[in-house]
């Protein structure tokens, strides 16, 4: 045997110590953990002690299997290297892309990702937190689950949860549950037989949170949605009400947008009144319809159709949460169809407009079956003259409900043909003078028979010629510099007078006329004076100031529309005086303000103020208006008014807090017509909205308190009737 070299052997010794002190001092893990990326298909598992007969793998102590994007954690494993399939208990942790879970045992299978977890606890991004007695994974996005709680709320006790008995759940789509209960903290709240609760940040199907509330008048009220995201361009909303002590109520609203324009919606609901002694309904049902359509047509030719409709007014009156649409006694239905080429453009429509007066129970309605414009805007024919012109059609009745009942009702047809030829003046930049004349022929189809109130088919031609000069200035204006030379402020000063003049038209035609309302002529002088402030703001000039008055003087009083507010014979050719400020000085702030003076009463027979501070994005944000009216000439006849209303509300960042309120008060009758209060807390996971609402204005004023719930992707059951209004 060949000898070793001298100095070989204490240098493999050395080699096979070190070696054998690095196993001694380096767990085994990290040094399988240091291994070179798994080639696919191959398992990798870490663990304290392993052991392997066959194809079966039993490992235990921090136990790590590394397969695929899979990785498993527990305190004992089971492993068939064959069928990938695994049973793991104690301290069970499966993590895969965008979720982990743990559990007390699982039986899981590593290729399909598909197995049963028992007691297990799980996150899904981007936050859905659940926890189950049992889930299992049917495929690598559908679970189910048995005896679990939901939750999207990220903190150690969850603001709201879902606890239901058995539930479905498709990753990134949905979650299906049944008999659940929800709760805010502990607290349990409502119980649903059935709920879908979408993942996705899309639109998606399914129950909105319901509302809930009491009134006096009402008694509980309960108001539930369903959501159905039909297509990308289209949706609808069912909506279920009921008043144990009114009556249920029903509703669906459907949105739809098409490609070239074409969109619009259709909100309709229907009441049915609870027949009981204490409350006697004027019927047994009650129903509205609200429609709005925009379509274009072939031929550039668009159409515009609106319907608001309601069968009862006192329904609208006793049930319509929204204050001001409540105090509204119109139906209306029109369809417009319109076409604008080059200098043209053309109208028709056909609608009905009703006004209802509770006081005496009748309504005022006005048909135009059809009305048809066509004009031609203004039109160059040689400088400084332009030329335009205007016809209008209109087919129309008119009376109270009672006449159209007995068939009485006024009716007529007439054609109006209207050149115009006007002359402007531009060139001195402080002087503007507008001059215009103008031809009316109105034709109309019947007219009255002579000296009897009878409609017959006699036409009557009415020829009419108009002359109006407009003269704006000397406009007079200053400019302000600030401290470095650059202009800041601009101040300008515009008086204007308009001289108006109609050839008068003989009263014997005057009385064979067919018109809804008076006949007036117009002759008259108006004289304004504006001031108005701008600011350079960017570089552009914003006008931040506005104050205006304007008067009339009427030189054919007895037939101006001052005629009918002759008081003992007098008709007075001076208009009120009116007044108009308007201050912008930012985004945050606005005032609007407009006045009328009678200078013959010396009083101010209209007053119109609002002012708006912030908006809902500011800590503070209000607006105020306050209108106040007097009728000097109809003093018995006409209620004046004098009104103030308040809104606003006050963000708490700190408390995720929003506060509002409103109020409406009549001056006047000293009383108060509405007012309202609500609390809305939004904070990551949780919207709580909760209202309580006084509506002195109605028959038996109402008490009314109303909450509803908001949870991460699943909106709130809105007010169907009131809408979103405060």
């Amino acid at each position: 045997m060949k000898k070793l070299k001298r100095g070989t052997v204490p240098l493999f010794a050395l080699f096979v110590g070190f070696f054998f002190l690095i196993n001694l001092l380096i767990p085994n893990e990290y040094l399988l953990s240091q291994e070179t990326e798994l080639r696919p298909g191959e398992i990798m598992v870490i663990a304290h002690y392993k052991e392997k007969i066959k194809e079966r793998l039993l490992a235990t102590g921090n136990v790590e299997i590394h397969y695929k994007n899979i990785k498993l954690l527990a305190d004992r494993v089971e492993l068939n290297t064959e069928t990938r399939d695994v049973y793991a208990e104690g301290n069970v942790v499966i993590q895969m892309p965008n979720e982990v879970m743990s559990a007390e045992k699982i039986h899981f299978n590593l290729d399909s990702s598909q197995g049963e977890l028992k007691k297990v606890f799980g996150m899904v991004q981007p936050t859905v937190f659940y926890e189950a007695e049992i889930l299992e994974r049917k495929d690598i996005s559908l679970y189910s689950f048995r005896k679990a709680k939901i939750t999207s709320c990220t903190q150690p006790v969850p603001r709201w949860s879902f606890s239901c008995s058995r539930a479905d759940f498709k990753k990134d789509d949905y979650i299906k549950m049944w008999n659940t209960v929800f709760s805010i903290r502990k607290i349990p709240i409502f119980y649903f037989p059935y709920l879908r609760y979408p993942l996705n940040r899309e639109r998606a199907t399914g129950f909105l949170m319901p509302q809930l509330g009491y009134s006096g008048v009402k008694g509980m009220v309960y108001s539930q949605s369903f959501y159905w995201a039909l297509k990308r361009n289209m949706d609808a909303t069912f909506n279920f009400d009921y008043f144990s002590s009114r009556g249920i109520g029903g509703g669906l609203e459907y949105r739809y947008l098409f490609s070239a324009g074409t969109g619009g919606n259709v909100k309709f609901y229907y009441f049915r009144y609870k027949q009981d002694q204490e409350y006697e309904s004027p019927a047994a049902s009650a129903y509205l319809l609200r429609l709005s359509h925009n379509q274009p047509l072939p031929f550039k030719f668009s159409l515009v159709a609106n319907v608001n409709h309601q069968s009862s007014f006192n329904f609208l009156r006793e049930f319509d949460n929204n204050f001001k649409r409540a105090l509204i006694f119109n139906r209306t239905s029109q369809v417009y169809l319109s076409r604008a080429w080059s200098y043209f453009n053309f109208n028709a429509r056909v609608s009905r407009f009703e006004t209802y007066f509770a006081q005496i129970n009748n309504s005022v309605i006005k048909y135009s079956l059809p009305e048809i414009r066509f004009s031609l805007s203004s039109l160059k024919i040689f400088d400084p003259l332009y030329f335009r012109f205007s016809l209008y059609f209109n087919h129309w009745q008119y009376g109270w409900h009672q006449q159209y009942l007995n068939n009485n009702q006024l009716h007529s047809q007439s054609l109006s043909i209207s050149p115009t030829f006007n002359v402007p003046f531009t060139s001195i930049s402080w002087f503007t003078l507008n001059s215009s004349f103008s031809a009316n022929f109105n034709y109309h189809f019947q007219s009255y028979a002579p000296n009897v109130r009878l409609i017959v088919d006699e036409p009557l031609l009415i020829k009419n010629y108009i002359s109006h000069i407009e003269l704006v200035g000397p406009v007079f204006n200053r400019i302000f510099y600030d401290s470095q030379g650059y202009p800041k402020v601009k101040h300008i000063i515009e008086p204007s007078i308009i001289y108006h003049y109609e050839n008068p038209v003989s009263p014997s035609y005057i009385n064979r006329l067919i018109i809804a309302g008076w006949y007036y002529r117009n002759h008259y002088i108006r004289y304004s004076l504006t001031n108005r402030i701008l600011v350079k703001q960017r570089g552009m000039p914003r006008e931040i100031f506005t104050l205006g008055l304007s008067q009339t003087f009427s030189l054919d009083a007895e037939n101006s529309p001052m005629a009918k507010y002759a008081v003992d014979g007098k008709i007075h050719a001076f208009s009120d005086i009116s007044g108009y400020l308007r201050f912008y000085p930012s985004r945050r702030y606005t005032l609007d303000m407009s006045v009328f003076f009678n200078p013959y009463d010396m009083i101010f027979s209209r007053i119109r103020i609002g002012a708006n501070v912030g908006s809902i994005r500011d800590p503070l944000y209000f607006r105020i208006n306050w209108y106040r009216s007097i009728n000097p000439y109809y003093r018995s006849i006409l209620s004046d008014r004098n009104q103030i209303s308040f809104y606003g509300g006050v963000n708490i960042p700190k408390l995720a807090l929003r506060a509002e309120a409103a109020v409406d008060y009549n001056i006047l009758q000293k009383e108060l017509l509405y007012s309202a209060f609500v609390l809305v807390y939004q904070y990551q996971c949780l919207d709580i909205k909760a209202s309580c609402r006084i509506f002195y204005f109605r028959e038996t004023p109402e008490v009314q308190f109303r909450i509803t719930f908001g949870l991460g992707n699943v909106g709130k059951t809105t007010d169907f009737l009131g809408g979103m209004e405060l």
